[in-house]
């Protein structure tokens, strides 16, 4: 008899970024919650960039802060260097990117599942799901453990079928030589899902004290570092942060892949890569080929750890053989001598086809059963922790039995993202960019909790004392952006001594202090000399209040798009809408919509294959469908 263990809420097999999410988010809301991992000495591993953040990326990563979520936290708490990235450029692509040490990163989030309340953490390989009349009740293990629950989020990121490529060389395997999952992946696919092969990679790792860092350009952090979490009051600061390096490579470089490409996995004869990779991070091989105009490439020389000497050599992504990858090495100016301590590798793995899913991530074809992560067909951390927190929320929402939270394309990044999965698919591990959003200036950096912390208290996430720190700075903003707005100067001396000192004109009549903040070369400091609050405000708050003053006008635009959008979102599609029905829609319209299942008219104009004409086909309809009701 198998063994049968204890029932739960909800399981969430894999604890990556994803499943850490996911099984911290349910448990926090109430739900018993097991948390299932093939080793418990890799929860929440890194086996790529030692990193969290960066363009779209940091933005995501405040999300989950703002939604209640921990990978913002835990990341304040085990950083090395913080630097806030484009600060030359608008507020809507600034974004924080931290070096983690990524031991101490995977040592701290592991202690705080531990303890967690409703939360267990065991160390099993799940093989297959428990169906019940197409609802999903509980999964198997290897060793044929048995264990129910109410719903499932599978969170297995690269492990499904995951097979390692170096050279001529090949063998089953997780990222860094973890163990795979093999049955699991021929399961998925005997309950009837489509899956897909991608290829994800990364470079080899060197010794830091072989490196001359003295040919190399020094990338240290922000002198006053931020913090991710908005929830950090005070950001632990280290002894010192850890700089990262920059170098290139060079003609002799380029040299070394060319005459090697014969023995690359990825264009030899050979050719043992089946699955697609990343198009936004190529390895060097394909960087090669692909810009063969280009004399060099950027290499940035990433320290692991505090307590470490590994260095991860960024943007040298590379399956070419060992003795290529040292040649390749020993050719970059300060690496001439280096010691490799690990080679890079490609690493294939299956993935669903992540149309089959609703916009809650849960899956169309099994109800209870929820996935996220690369799983999905996505690529990074963060992109992974942000679908693991809405799918261990939406797990745990369906137990209760409330409706689940699905955040818009306006609301969030994280709503682009999951948007852009179940709508269109991936046919590439996916990346997301600023650009993928309509809404950017909408979808800050510094304002991701005034977006969503409403969101996540409403969900049981943000706890009280948090929400009413929130809601004084919120409070602070309305209020000095009334006073900039009511308040009036006159052109006297010591204000236009105050503009003269920032080369901007003078006043020639009396001018609201906003409409004065509204110049470019106008800051807050500025406002606050001519005539500062009546009691001092935070940093936060001044920043807020300078960026939605200076930029209301293209802010006030944005949101009459946005409001087009919800006019669009609300006219509903049900789910079980018979397109073949529906005379006039284009063979493709017809089948693809049958496939996404679209939910309402916006999200069926973004379908691939479905052109403006068939959405007036779709709004003709559903007014005629509307008049027969009525």
């Amino acid at each position: 008899m198998n063994y049968r263990g204890d029932d739960f809420d909800v399981i969430v097999i894999g604890a990556g970024h994803a499943g850490v999410e996911s099984a911290l988010a349910a448990a926090r809301m109430g739900c018993s919650t097991l948390l299932l991992t093939l080793n418990l000495d890799a929860v929440a591993y890194m086996p790529c960039n030692p990193s969290i953040g960066g363009p779209a990326k940091g933005h995501v990563v405040r999300e989950i802060d703002a939604l209640g979520g921990e990978m913002g936290k835990n990341i304040d708490k085990t950083y090395i260097q913080m630097r806030m990235l484009n600060t030359g450029k608008g507020p809507a692509v600034q974004a924080l990117r931290a070096q983690a040490d990524k031991f101490l990163y995977q040592h701290t989030m592991k202690e705080t599942i531990e303890n967690t309340p409703n939360l267990i953490l065991r160390q099993a390989m799940v093989e297959e799901l428990i169906v019940k009349d197409g609802v999903c009740c509980g999964v198997v293990t290897k060793t044929g453990a048995e264990y129910y629950s109410k719903t499932v989020v599978l969170t297995t990121g690269t492990y499904l079928r995951g097979r390692i490529v170096l050279g001529d060389l090949s063998y089953e395997s997780g990222p860094n030589n973890q163990q795979p999952s093999i049955r699991l992946s021929y399961h998925l696919q005997e309950l009837g899902f489509e899956m897909v092969r991608f290829k994800t990679g990364t470079p080899p790792r060197v010794h830091g004290q072989t490196i001359d860092y003295s040919q190399t350009e020094i990338q240290p952090g922000d002198d006053v570092p931020r913090a991710f979490s908005f929830e950090t009051t005070e950001l632990p600061q280290p002894k010192e942060q850890l700089p990262c390096w920059l170098t290139y490579t060079g003609e002799e470089t380029h040299k070394v892949i060319q005459e090697n490409l014969g023995r690359s996995p990825m264009y030899g004869d050979s050719k043992q890569i089946e699955g697609t990779g990343p198009r936004y991070c190529p390895s060097i091989e394909d960087k090669i080929v692909r810009f063969a105009d280009k004399p060099k490439h950027q290499v940035f020389l990433e320290p692991e750890g505090r307590n470490t000497s590994e260095v991860y050599v960024q943007g040298l992504s590379t399956s070419l053989p060992e003795d290529v990858q040292l040649r390749i090495l020993r050719s970059i100016p300060g690496l001439e001598n280096c010691k490799m301590m690990r080679p890079g590798y490609a690493i294939e793995y299956d993935a669903i086809v992540p149309t089959q899913l609703w916009p809650s991530l849960e899956t169309k074809l099994i109800e209870g059963l929820f996935t996220a992560g690369q799983i999905n067909g996505t690529s990074g951390y963060e992109e992974a922790a942000g679908q693991g927190l809405m799918a261990g929320i939406n797990a745990a929402r369906k137990v209760q039995g409330r409706d689940p939270v699905v955040l818009d394309r306006s609301q969030a990044y994280i709503g682009v993202l999951i948007d852009d999965l179940i709508t269109k698919g991936t046919r590439e591990p996916y990346r997301l960019l600023t650009s993928r959003a309509e809404y950017r200036l909408l979808l800050r950096n510094d304002n991701a909790d005034l977006r969503l912390t409403d969101v996540g208290y409403d969900i049981g996430l943000i706890p009280e004392e948090r929400y009413a720190r929130f809601s004084e700075k919120k409070r602070l903003i309305e209020g000095e952006m009334a006073r900039l707005e009511q308040e009036k100067v006159r052109p006297e001396e010591r204000v236009q001594d105050i503009l003269r000192s920032v080369e901007s004109k003078e006043l020639n009549n009396a001018f609201d202090l906003a409409t004065i903040l509204k110049r470019p070369e106008i800051g807050y400091a500025q406002i606050e000399a001519i005539s500062p609050a009546p009691s001092p405000l935070p940093t936060e708050v001044t920043e807020q209040v300078e960026i939605q003053i200076k930029y209301a006008g293209y802010i006030a635009k944005q949101l009459l798009q946005v409001e087009k959008l919800k006019n669009m979102e609300n006219k509903k599609l049900s789910s079980e809408l018979d397109y073949e029905s529906i005379k006039g829609l284009s063979m493709e319209a017809m089948e693809k919509l049958k496939e996404i299942k679209p939910l309402n008219i916006a999200q069926a104009s973004r379908v691939s294959g479905v052109t403006p004409a068939d959405i007036s086909i779709l709004l003709i309809f559903l007014e005629q469908m509307n008049r027969v009701k009525a």
